[in-house]
């Protein structure tokens, strides 16, 4: 396991900061939630009103004026978007990073597979997502608890795991494309993370659009399609499968790729 050690090092200082970024925006804007608490009935007839708009973003099925709604309409934003471009960043730097920083030959005189390499890499990767989660996990949640508001507890366990699911497989498509590259295209990485948000807010949009629920992870990781019990069945095994087999890919293709010294 020196390769998954390696790679845990190599990018604890960017998991700390990304943590506690996005982990600390999640607790402010709890935070902020009885100082709101007042006005929110209005704020949320107003949001449900505002026809697309509404639409977009879930404010038509969730109720902004409770600790639910807020948390998934603020928090569960703030979380999907930067957790998607966490994984999508480290996910492509995996096997890319190694021909660009012109490490690979080093690597691999080293009596270790291709495969091994790789897996130790996807390991790695999927050990610092996990971690970016629970750290948000534990922001959000003690954040709910310190100003006492109360929590369907069992609803924001499963949007949560929704989020997660949605970083691995955002993490695991990256995998695969950074194995097609010489060099890390982090432009191509949130470019993808970007896209996949905006084909969420399309099937919002247009009922036409409804098949990109088995393209875009933020049909599945909805707040509001989670908190009301919507069947997500086929969304999270369409994203467990695009997940798999981009990591399945990468491995594949690394095992081998004609590696650029």
């Amino acid at each position: 396991m020196t390769i998954f050690k390696k790679e845990l090092r190599s990018g604890a200082v960017s998991l700390l900061v990304w943590s506690a970024v996005i982990g600390g925006l999640m607790a402010v804007c709890v935070g902020l939630y009885p100082s709101m608490e007042g006005s929110m009935g209005d704020m949320s007839a107003l949001f449900a009103d505002m026809g697309e708009f509404s639409a977009a973003f879930g404010l038509d099925k969730l109720g902004f004026g409770t600790i639910m709604g807020f948390y998934g309409t603020e928090c569960g934003n703030i979380l999907g978007l930067g957790g998607a471009f966490y994984a999508a960043l480290t996910a492509m730097g995996l096997l890319a990073g190694e021909e660009g920083g012109h490490t690979a030959e080093f690597l691999l005189t080293h009596p270790v597979s291709r495969t091994r390499t790789a897996l130790e890499k996807l390991a790695a990767l999927a050990a610092m997502i996990l971690t970016l989660n629970l750290v948000c996990l534990a922001c959000g949640a003690g954040g709910i608890l310190a100003i006492g508001a109360e929590a369907e507890w069992g609803d924001l366990m499963k949007y949560h795991g929704a989020l997660a699911l949605l970083q691995l497989e955002v993490g695991g498509v990256c995998f695969g494309l950074s194995s097609l590259l010489r060099r890390s295209s982090y432009g191509l990485a949130m470019g993808l993370a970007a896209g996949l948000y905006f084909l969420g807010l399309l099937v919002n949009l247009d009922p036409d659009m409804e098949f990109l629920r088995f393209v875009t992870p933020y049909y599945y990781a909805d707040a509001a399609r989670v908190f009301a019990g919507e069947p997500l069945a086929g969304s999270l095994a369409s994203g467990c499968a695009l997940g798999g087999l981009g990591a399945a890919f990468g491995l594949w293709r690394y095992a081998g790729k004609d590696i650029a010294a």
